[in-house]
């Protein structure tokens, strides 16, 4: 063997050396590669959803239904303290007869299981249900505190009454639970009853929206409704009414419109009577006057303006959801 030939055989083994290397170090890296999705899901919670109860359970946990366990009424259900078996302290929400009756061999069950995989920390998760002859019931996560309508309407305790800075954080708060609904979980879940009797308060004063989802109930129940949804709702389904993500938006609108006024929504009059308020720039007519007027008016100016799109636009017009919080998060009392 010649030297050239020598120098070609010693590249041929050197070249065909590092080749092998390469291809077990490829190799290792697939094996490895393979591996890693199966454990990161073993390590992944599993997304839990909502129990069953049998009717037994929900009775015993409200003491039969107490009447002294009653801690709310709204148009779709009675909400009941309850204590389950392991100590849980719950909100039980026992449907109306009448509407259970309505919407009987609807798959309550599975809508309720559904809805139950929401999680987000301006909500109020639903973590079971319970269904019999004539009884549908729904189990959430006890908050501990009272609901926006109350604070705003029905508190005896003037010194109690929320401040110009924790409306604002109630209504960054709000929107991002709404928006977290209408885009961060799949299927998107329209609410279908936007309102402040809706918005539960929690002891640190952040806004958590309950009763998600449950508008099939009930969608053409127009006690508690009126005047928190837009006109097109009350349109036949074939004109693209009922509810929909525009009419949640409408609703957040209307609740906006309490936060700055104080007033309660009475079938619509409280956006007739703000919109030309908001138009004039006539704030010290428009905000309550149970609070110190503030020295800083470019939040509410900015707030009403928001409120005004919501309300005032036909569905295709309004800002969504996802537009409105952005805007909300950036209001600040200077």
């Amino acid at each position: 063997m010649n030297r050239s030939e020598r120098i070609g055989y010693d590249f041929l083994i050197a070249f065909l050396s590092t080749s092998i290397v390469v291809l077990i170090i490829v190799l290792v890296l697939v094996l490895v590669c393979r591996k890693k999705p199966v454990e990161s899901q073993e390590t992944l919670p599993a997304k839990v959803t909502a129990s069953a109860f049998t009717l037994t359970n929900i009775d015993s946990a409200t003491d039969g239904f107490n009447r002294r366990r009653i801690i709310g009424e709204g148009r779709l259900g009675t909400v009941y303290a309850a204590v389950l078996d392991q100590g849980e302290l719950v909100a039980v929400k026992r449907i109306h007869p009448r509407l259970v009756w309505i919407n009987a061999g609807f798959g309550f069950s599975t809508v309720l299981r559904s809805l139950s995989f929401a999680q987000h920390p301006n909500i109020v998760p639903i973590l079971g249900f319970s269904e019999a002859p004539g009884e549908r019931i729904v189990v959430m996560e006890f908050v501990g505190s009272a609901s926006l309508d109350f604070y705003l309407h029905q508190n005896p305790d003037g010194a109690s009454l929320l401040d110009w800075s924790r409306r604002l954080r109630i209504a960054a708060g709000a929107a991002k639970g709404l928006e977290y609904l209408h885009e961060g979980v799949a299927p998107n879940i329209v609410h279908g009853c936007v309102k402040a009797s809706n918005i539960m308060i929690d002891v640190n004063f952040c806004a958590r929206i309950c009763d998600y989802g449950l508008g099939f109930l009930g969608p053409r129940e127009r006690r508690g409704l009126v005047g928190h949804v837009d006109e097109e709702y009350w349109r036949e389904r074939g004109g693209a009414g009922g509810a929909c993500k525009g009419s949640d938006v409408y609703g957040f609108g209307v609740v906006l419109l309490e936060l700055l006024s104080g007033r309660q929504c009475e079938e619509g009059f409280l956006v007739k009577w703000a919109l030309p308020l908001i138009k004039e720039m006539r704030f010290s007519e428009l905000l309550d006057p149970r609070l110190v007027f503030p020295s800083d008016l470019k939040p509410f100016i900015r707030l009403g303006k928001v409120a005004s799109a919501c309300v005032g636009n036909s569905r295709k017009s309004r800002p969504s959801i996802s537009q409105v919080a952005v805007i909300l998060s950036n209001l600040e009392i200077n």
